[in-house]
């Protein structure tokens, strides 16, 4: 855990739920706890902690006011009420912290947009090995039998203005396939990427950052706007409205992220 942050991530999560077997609960929130009250642990990102079903057992070193967390992801989250009650508990220590909601079960996407809307959620992610095994779906490298409950997910997670992260892929030492599966979600609209391996973190950075190509299209966009008052104009032979401004904005905000994470 003290090691993650070297990873490069943006956010390191220590996982109380699937990472641990049932009898090594309790030595897991100890370790957690050992970390993240540690007053010498300063790890230069954001730190997160999965919980389980047993969320006030997991959380128990919030009664400690030193403690450093940014963080909680809510797995197999199903109704916009699971993070109302998680924030409950939250604010029975007096700490608001906000929650990555996990969907990835069929209930759950059903009901991103509602989970997605909920005030305590400040981004949900889509878990897709989860929710083939709810819905007895068969994985393929296509992705086909999931990509109606990715696209859902990330268009709840616009429509409430809050983050969106794809889910994980499992093959660590599959580098190509990686880099095609987060292009993929970037191109679908995603803000980022789970990681289950440290040497998977730069391979999703780098397809996360915009090109330099992109990058200079951006910027010649956003130079045009400011000499041109009509709606619409044009750009090298590219006629450039409103939805054309706003991919370059994106750009250029992405370009500021990963050179300022």
């Amino acid at each position: 855990m003290r090691k993650a942050p070297e990873s490069d991530a943006d956010v390191v999560v220590f996982d109380l739920e699937d990472a641990v077997g049932p009898g090594n609960k309790p030595a897991g929130r100890a370790a957690v706890a050992d970390v993240v009250t540690d007053p010498a642990f300063d790890p230069g990102c954001e730190v997160c902690v999965r919980v389980t079903d047993d969320a006030r057992a997991d959380l128990g070193f919030l009664a400690d006011d030193s403690f450093r967390l940014d963080l909680l992801m809510l797995p197999k989250t199903e109704t916009a009420d699971d993070v109302t009650d998680l924030a409950a508990l939250l604010s029975e220590y007096g700490v608001d912290i906000p929650v990555c909601a996990l969907c990835e079960t069929a209930q759950g996407v059903l009901n991103a947009p509602e989970i997605a809307a909920a005030e305590a959620t400040a981004a949900i992610a889509f878990g897709a090995e989860d929710l083939a095994a709810d819905i007895g779906a068969n994985r393929t490298e296509a992705g086909t039998e999931v990509l109606y409950a990715r696209e859902r997910v990330v268009l709840a997670a616009s429509a409430a203005g809050v983050d969106a992260i794809d889910t994980v892929y499992t093959d660590i030492d599959d580098t190509d396939g990686l880099t095609e599966a987060t292009a993929v979600a970037r191109d679908l609209g995603y803000d980022g990427k789970m990681a289950i391996h440290p040497a998977q973190v730069p391979v999703i950075n780098d397809a996360f950052a915009p090109s330099d190509e992109q990058i200079e299209w951006a910027r010649r966009v956003l130079e045009a706007r400011e000499k041109h008052e009509e709606g619409v104009f044009r750009v090298d032979d590219e006629m450039i409205d409103a939805p054309l401004i706003a991919r370059a904005e994106n750009i250029l905000e992405r370009t500021n992220r990963a050179a300022d994470p």
